[in-house]
This record gives structure tokens, C-alpha cells and sequence, in this order.
């Protein structure tokens, strides 16, 4: 059986939280302190999961526009399954299909917008036949060769004022001399679709077929790189390094991680920020943890005397303290995470239950890329969110238990009656 002395502390730590005495002032304190320490880990973990399920939702449609991986060589390719044949074995690629890309400037009556032309065969490229999942206008099969089609990200459509049918005029940055002079290349393109994937890619780039991106770059039927899709697009690691020794030394590499991180890095500061600024609430009850500490402290003046004068320590009236801030402050987090987690867990559900309610659409699929709040509740952010509360509430226990500690029983007895 344990010692009294090391039971001690818990038994009267916990008995000052369950006091029905502490049923005033201190009562409402430190119910503002739970309240507060379990709001601010449910908000928090509730915000991460939101943020982790817009990120999610962006990359997986982003990755079926831009190429998982692309493999390119600074001079064009004109046998590239042979050149590229051993990088095909490897069993995480699942599609591989050449491609031709170039800076250009289409243009109408309504503006003008540059973007990036890629010429891709729609039917040999698995990425791009997702993409008619996110199709507004027209399909991906529209781009015919010889047709001189054109496929736009909605954004770019609506900037430029057209909708498939219409006619764009694409400038390309090479000059062509004539004998009345020299003049840039243009060629006029006919809109055969319009995609969305609610991201920036919908601003930035357009696809032909990659039989004219060939004949607008007078390459003949040499290519500039081939897109692979992965099975696994995050596991591009382990892809990269079983790559290394199959690849020709001038092959250049480039992943759609490194052709984002601008767009990645971004959100992942907007979470790290959000994530901070919701962390205050967190500090906020801690605070009140100490308050609501530091004045029992001062009315528990005499049971601290009584303790100290029948031989309890220093350090036992320190624990007693440490266990009553504990007490409040853990069992908000503990509740915080299992309402956090549930909540993240059926956020979506919920909001869709009070949007039929109410008949409203929060998220309008014709203004936003989505029709449902996504989350995506990850463990590691709630073993933070935890471990943050469990040590903030640890913590704030610190100085009002030091000061419980230091109470003098000759000087409070002194005066008692």
C-alpha cells in the first residue's frame, strides 16, 4: 500500500475540486478555466482538421492537372521509350506520356492572359483523364489533332470572356521573318473546354494536343519531356531515389512539389499562424487557472496552516495545489480532445444536417470549388494539441502552488481565534 504522504496530495487536491464550500466565487473561476482549456483544444483541433481537409482537397485536384513527375532533357527527344525505357519498369509509375510546353499569351476583345501551353495526348495520360471529372465545358477528347483546340482553367475562361466554341489568339515568343518583317507567332485557337479544379492551375495553364503543340514549336516529332503519374504521388521520396540509377545523367527531374512549393509553403504558414493564434485561447485559460489558484490559495490560508502545524511539508501543500490546477486543467483537455475529435470527425455531416435545415448552401458549388466543408482529422496535430494543453495546464499550476508552499503557520495562526 503507498504511503499516506505520497496519497495525500490527491486526496485533498481533488476534495478542494469537488468542494461544495467552493461553490462561489472560485467555483465560477475555475469553471471558466475548464470551460475555457476545453474550448480552446476543441477549437484547435477542430480549425487544424479544416485546414488539413482544404489542403487535401487542393492537392488531390491539383494533381490531376499537373504531372506527378516530369522527366525532361534540354534537347528535344525523338525516341524517348528507349531513352527512358528503364525508368518505365519501375512498378509505382502507372502511365507515363510524352509531352511539349511552352510560355505563350492568349488573347480576345475581353484581354489578354499568359499562361503556359502544354501540348498533351489526352488519351495516354492518366492525370489528364481525371481532369474530365473537373470538366465545366467540353472534355478532354475534344482536343483532335490537327483541330487546333484549346482547353482553359475556368479563371483564365472568364478573365479572357470566352466560353467554349470561341476563338483565342495565342502569341508565342519566337519571331517569324517576312518580307515585309518580323513578327511574333500567333495562331488562332478554337476553346473546346473549360475545367476547374479551384486552385491556380485554373488561371495559369491551357492544353492542346500535343500534334499541334508540336507544329506551333516546329519540332517536328521530337518531344521536350514525358509526364509519369505515380500510384502514390506522396510517396515521391522513395520514387526518386529508386529512380536515380535508371535515369540518363542529362535527364532533369521535376516534381509537382517543387513546381507548388510557392503555393504549399503558403498554406502551410496559414496553418502554423491559425494555429498559433487559436493556441491564445489555450494561454487564456491557463491564466484563469492561476487565478483561480492563487485565490484559493489565500482562502485556504488556515487549512494550510492546520496541515502545516500537523506535520505536512512544504512540498505536500505544494503537490495538494498542483493536483487541484491539474485536475481542472487536464480533464479540459481530455474533454477538449474527445469533443475536438468527434466534432472534426462529423463536421461535415453536421453542417450538411443544418443546410438542410435551414435550406441555405454554405458552400455554393457554382462560387466555390467545393460542395462540402472537407477536414481531415490527423493524429499527430492532435498528440500536439494535447501535449500543448497538458504542459500549458502544468505549468500554470507552478507559481500558485510555490506560494501555497510558503504559507507560514506560526503567522496565519497567530491571529486566529
Amino acid at each position: 500500500m503507498p504511503p499516506m504522504k505520497n496519497i495525500l496530495p490527491f486526496f485533498i487536491g481533488l476534495r478542494y475540486v469537488r468542494s461544495k464550500q467552493s461553490e462561489g466565487f472560485f467555483s465560477i473561476v475555475s469553471g471558466l478555466s475548464f470551460g475555457a482549456m476545453t474550448l480552446g483544444v476543441m477549437a484547435l483541433i477542430v480549425v487544424l482538421s479544416v485546414m488539413n481537409g482544404f489542403d487535401r482537397e487542393i492537392k488531390v485536384r491539383i494533381l490531376n492537372v499537373v504531372p506527378h513527375l516530369t522527366v525532361s532533357q534540354a534537347m528535344p527527344l525523338s525516341s524517348w521509350r528507349d531513352q527512358f525505357g528503364a525508368v518505365f519498369d519501375n512498378p509505382a509509375i502507372v502511365s507515363a506520356a510524352p509531352f511539349v510546353e511552352a510560355q505563350g499569351m492568349l488573347s480576345t476583345d475581353g484581354g489578354f492572359e499568359g499562361v503556359s501551353i502544354q501540348g498533351v495526348d489526352p488519351a495516354n495520360t492518366r492525370s489528364l483523364a481525371l481532369l474530365d471529372e473537373h470538366m465545366v465545358a467540353g472534355t478532354m477528347a475534344a482536343l483532335q489533332p490537327g483541330e487546333y483546340g484549346v482547353v482553359l482553367g475556368s479563371l483564365l475562361a472568364r478573365s479572357l470572356k470566352v466560353i467554349t466554341g470561341d476563338a483565342v489568339l495565342l502569341t508565342l515568343p519566337e519571331m517569324t521573318i517576312t518580307p515585309v518583317g518580323v513578327f511574333p507567332r500567333v495562331k488562332r485557337l478554337r476553346v473546346v473546354g473549360v475545367f476547374q479544379v479551384g486552385a491556380q492551375v485554373d488561371t495559369g495553364i491551357a492544353f492542346v494536343n500535343i500534334s499541334d503543340g508540336q507544329k506551333l514549336l516546329r519540332l517536328g516529332d521530337d518531344i521536350q519531356g514525358v509526364r509519369l503519374s505515380l500510384a502514390d504521388p506522396f510517396a515521391m521520396k522513395k520514387v526518386l531515389t529508386d529512380l536515380g540509377d535508371t535515369l540518363p545523367p542529362e535527364a532533369a527531374v521535376s516534381t509537382w512539389q517543387e513546381s507548388l512549393r510557392a503555393l504549399f509553403e503558403a498554406i502551410k504558414m496559414e496553418k502554423m499562424v491559425v494555429g498559433v493564434l487559436l493556441a491564445v485561447i489555450i494561454a487564456v485559460a491557463a491564466f484563469n487557472i492561476v487565478a483561480s489558484l492563487v485565490l484559493m490559495v489565500a482562502d485556504k490560508r488556515k487549512d494550510i496552516a492546520v496541515l502545516r502545524a500537523m506535520g505536512a511539508t512544504s512540498r505536500t501543500v505544494t503537490a495538494i495545489f498542483r493536483v487541484q490546477g491539474a485536475a481542472v486543467g487536464l480533464s479540459g483537455v481530455a474533454l477538449g480532445v474527445a469533443a475536438g475529435c468527434l466534432l472534426a470527425w462529423q463536421l461535415g455531416a453536421i453542417v450538411g444536417f443544418f443546410e438542410g435545415l435551414l435550406g441555405v448552401s454554405i458552400f455554393d458549388p457554382e462560387v466555390y470549388f467545393i460542395s462540402q466543408l472537407p477536414t481531415d482529422l490527423q493524429w499527430p496535430d492532435v498528440a500536439i494539441v494535447a501535449g500543448l494543453g497538458t504542459l500549458i495546464s502544468l505549468l500554470a499550476t507552478l507559481y500558485p502552488a510555490w506560494r501555497a508552499g510558503q504559507v507560514s503557520p506560526a503567522e496565519v495562526l497567530r491571529y486566529e481565534h
